[in-house]
């Protein structure tokens, strides 16, 4: 079984998330949407579109998303088969989080690495 296949996207908490925003709008280019962030299109070798995207969101620091981590950020992980991948952390002995979510943008789960980060872990949708 593959495990992870590549970043579906990073999230991290500000204590001024409008600010921060702005900041990397206007210093380093990121087109920063209102909801917080953007979603980098995947290309090929010669700048064409391909399947998929990395998200890459500023949350309020005060927000619960990372809960029960402490931590500022948390990465969200593709993978190919969620279900079977929760069950082998388990079977590892990994923190995995009981909650898991299944929407139109996939299915989702969550691990806590040994240093109390929460890990999202998502299989796409079929053909993402």
């Amino acid at each position: 079984m593959r495990r992870v296949t590549g970043i579906g996207g990073i999230f991290f908490n500000a204590r001024d998330p409008k600010t921060l925003c702005d900041w990397y709008k206007r210093h380093l280019g990121i087109d920063v949407q209102e909801w917080g962030g953007t979603a980098f299109t995947w290309t090929d070798a010669e700048g064409n579109p391909t399947k998929g995207s990395t998200i890459w969101s500023i949350g309020a620091a005060d927000g619960n998303l990372f809960a029960p981590s402490k931590s500022t950020f948390m990465i969200n992980y593709r993978v190919e088969d969620l279900a079977s991948l929760l069950q082998t952390l388990r079977e590892e002995g990994c923190n995995v989080l009981e909650k898991t979510d299944d929407s139109e943008y996939g299915k989702f789960g969550w691990v806590m690495d040994p240093e109390g980060n929460k890990i999202e872990l998502w299989q796409p949708p079929a053909g993402h």
